[in-house]
């Protein structure tokens, strides 16, 4: 099977890749990155000579290269995206022109060159917060952020040509990721590489925001499972059952690297901060998938992993 992976330099996808290439030696895997600030080729140093594995630097925007490249592929695996919150709010533009220019211009060409199937990676913010229980796929859309925005309207394309071509589109929604590789704007690389280097956290208005937690790995072969026995036209909620509130990861976090409340920092609450997120998960674990790392082991060793890779990230801060 030949595999087109879109931001395969990012946190998600370089684990997605290192996944694949692991586990089916035969298939081959063309990355299309655009190398941003969180496109890091260190992500997947250890495996750039591989030689079922091609990067190719470019623009999902630009329909000439992506064109160029779906000539040559069975499968699209769509993790390219802005992804920070933050900067969303402070200015949209370069997550709009992303999310919904460039997941309809890979659309287009996948409709053109007969793709066999299109995998687009979305998120569980487009459901909005929740207060009691969990949302189903089927739940209607309420994003708060214009990140979250810009992926809803990602996925009502991603769906629209599905209904209108038959497509063969699969689109997933994920709950928060961490693991090794995600670049430190993000909560837990934050608060771990702070402490690492005896510098405060910021926690958000009262840290009592809820999101639910799963390792990077769980996710990447969630979207494997669902390559290979997802079905056409569906959407697959992926979460790790683990609902946390801001402060209690930060707490956990404190307690493994041995510092105390005195390193907490309480700032201004973000913009439109949702309270919480959950999903329900119970259609994709029916079909045999769930997640296989407990929260505790896997936060573990990611702080091991930050420990043991400062120079993976100092020079990302710094």
């Amino acid at each position: 099977m030949k595999l087109l992976v879109t931001g395969g330099l990012g946190f998600i996808g370089s684990n997605f890749i290192r996944l694949m290439l692991g586990k089916y030696p035969d298939y081959h895997i063309t990355n299309l990155d655009l190398q941003t600030y969180a496109g890091n080729p260190d992500n997947l140093k250890d495996i750039e000579r591989s030689s079922n594995y091609t990067f190719i630097q470019g623009d999902i925007c630009d329909r000439a290269v992506v064109d160029e490249v779906m000539q040559n592929v069975d499968v699209v695996v769509h993790f390219a995206a802005e992804s920070h919150v933050d900067r969303s709010i402070d200015d949209a533009s370069a997550f709009v022109r992303t999310n919904v220019l460039g997941t309809f211009v890979l659309l287009d060409s996948a409709l053109k060159h007969n793709i066999k199937r299109f995998i687009h990676i979305s998120t569980d913010e487009v459901y909005g917060s929740i207060n009691k229980g969990s949302f189903k796929e089927t739940d209607i859309l309420t994003p708060s952020s214009p990140y979250s925005s810009s992926k809803a309207g990602s996925d009502l394309l991603a769906r629209s040509y599905f209904i209108t071509h038959k497509l063969p589109v699969i689109i997933t929604r994920c709950t928060n990721n961490f693991g090794p590789f995600q670049y430190p704007e993000k909560l837990i690389p934050l608060f771990i590489t702070n402490l690492i280097e005896n510098k405060k956290v910021p926690v958000y208005g009262t840290g009592k925001n809820v999101r639910d937690w799963i390792y990077v790995e769980d996710h990447c072969k969630a979207v494997d499972f669902v390559l290979h026995k997802g079905k056409d036209g569906e959407i697959y909620n992926i979460g790790g059952g683990a609902e946390k509130t801001n402060l209690e990861i930060t707490e956990k976090i404190l307690a493994m690297l041995v510092k105390n409340d005195s390193m907490v920092e309480y700032v201004k609450d973000r913009l439109g901060h949702d309270l919480r997120y959950s999903l329900d998960c119970g259609k994709l674990q029916k079909l045999g998938w769930s997640p296989e790392h407990e929260f505790d082991d896997a936060l573990s060793d990611t702080v091991k992993w930050y420990m043991k890779n400062k120079w993976w990230w100092e020079k990302l801060k710094h």
